[in-house]
């Protein structure tokens, strides 16, 4: 039963982490380099993430750099951006790329706190199923004789309890990306 409880924890773990790196890809009106984290470059028939073709670095509060190592592939990474849901247009002078980043207006503030409480929602969403499997492990392990009704009982009640936790990690986290939208 403690291995079927670890396994629990290890794949709500998961769930949590997964909503930290989405959250890290919302563009936020400040330039964050991890807006880029989905966006690949064909490069020579390959997919190639933008951070392995070049160099990324926030040089203003709300302005992006990416200069890419090798400068032929300046077009393509352009091309990929303005393909991708960034939503912000390249500013391509030669040698480097620039994305600068709007201030966010209000209603794009409710829109992207909107984003932030759906993915949120998935999330737990995502850990009661865990726990459902969970439950239903400790429940076959009962039938066929490894476990008796009373650590049946106490394993749910473990499950529960994790359970709660995450999603009270989950809301926590949520809160926090929404105060971070809304105060910049």
């Amino acid at each position: 039963m403690k291995e079927v409880l670890k396994k629990n924890d290890e794949r709500m773990q998961r769930r949590i982490d997964h909503l930290v790196d989405e959250y890290k890809t919302i563009r936020a009106g400040r330039a964050n380099p991890a807006v880029l984290e989905k966006v690949t470059v064909d490069y020579y028939g390959t997919p190639t993430p933008i951070n392995q073709l070049a160099a990324v670095s926030v040089t203003e509060a709300r302005t992006l750099t990416i200069q890419p190592w090798d400068v032929s592939v300046l077009k393509q990474i352009e091309k990929a951006i303005q393909m991708s849901e960034v939503g912000i247009n390249p500013q391509n002078d030669g040698k480097i790329i620039r994305l600068i980043f709007p201030p966010l207006t209000e209603d794009k503030r409710k829109e992207i706190a909107k984003d932030i409480a759906h993915i949120a929602e998935d999330s737990k969403v995502q850990i009661r199923n865990v726990r459902r499997d969970t439950i239903e492990k400790l429940k076959k392990m009962k039938k066929d004789g490894e476990l008796t009704e009373d650590d049946l009982k106490e394993g749910e009640k473990k499950v529960q309890k994790s359970t709660d936790n995450f999603i009270k990690e989950i809301d926590s986290i949520a809160d926090k990306k929404k105060k971070e939208i809304m105060e910049i």
